[in-house]
């Protein structure tokens, strides 16, 4: 399946803390590291997106050739909704995705979705030439961690394909908490279960990630949702054992929205 002039071989998983919006226009610590990711790791043969943003009764695949950019967000400035990521779709991967995913029913989704927020305010900056097929897979809502760990699995052959699997959310995300100070402190349950987050992921403990209610009260403030955290699911079950952790970029921004990013690869080790 490798392309010429793409990475073949097995390539690494992503996690992508992608925070406000506004990210997509901004050069930060956190849009730099994602720069960096995309460099780093050279160009797959196609993307298949986990985004908090496409959150369904069901499972389902964008499968147009051409998806479009959709702006799922209201009350920021102009310039934002003019953004537009015109990578192409993939039919192709969309059903090599199915047939992974069997014996679930997976829609085939030619016309409704396309690529949002989640996964374009990231892609801007992790591959900006927008040249590289993206497809989306949404997240069922009616079902826990634990099947979609088990689902996300049956993914893992991609990897070895030249496919950049990515998840798209945030580890903590409590919009009712936010606080829109471009300063503001973090919350303290909300530091607390970023940093126990994190030691899991860095202690390969991936039961404790999936059993969030064994985790106390600050994982209950930070997740009282979990459409943003489902994506993080998906990413650490299709680490392996030789790969190492690299933690991209952290942070929580807001008061109580984490930015924290990771990648899992063979060539990566924690910096």
């Amino acid at each position: 399946m490798a392309i010429a002039g793409k990475v073949s071989g097995t390539m690494p998983v992503a996690f992508f803390g992608h925070g406000s919006p506004m990210n997509t226009l901004e050069k930060n610590q956190h849009t730099l590291a994602w720069e960096r990711f995309g460099v780093e790791t050279g160009k797959p043969t196609g993307i298949v997106c986990v985004s908090a943003h496409w959150f369904t009764r069901g499972t389902a695949v964008t499968a147009m050739a051409q998806p479009r950019t959709i702006h799922d967000f209201g009350g920021f400035p102009q310039a934002l909704y003019e953004v537009r990521y015109p990578a192409a779709g993939s039919p192709a991967l969309a059903a090599r995705v199915k047939s992974l995913l069997a014996p679930v029913n997976v829609l085939e989704d030619t016309k409704e979705w396309g690529l949002d927020h989640g996964a374009w305010s990231i892609l801007v900056h992790v591959y900006p030439q927008a040249d590289i097929p993206v497809i989306q897979l949404s997240i069922d809502a009616t079902q826990p961690p634990e099947y979609h760990y088990r689902m996300a699995q049956r993914l893992a052959p991609l990897r070895d394909e030249g496919v950049l699997l990515m998840g798209s959310g945030n580890v903590v995300h409590n919009l009712g908490a936010v606080d829109w100070a471009g300063d503001a402190a973090a919350r303290p349950w909300a530091s607390e279960f970023n940093a126990t987050v994190r030691g899991r992921l860095a202690a390969n403990d991936d039961n404790a990630l999936l059993h969030l209610e064994q985790l106390g009260s600050a994982a209950a403030l930070s997740v009282p949702t979990l459409e943003h955290y489902l994506p993080l699911v998906y990413i650490v079950a299709l680490r392996r054992p030789t790969d190492g952790l690299r933690v991209l970029t952290d942070g929580v921004e807001l008061g109580a929205i984490s930015m924290l990013s990771v990648a899992f690869g063979e060539a990566l080790g924690t910096k």
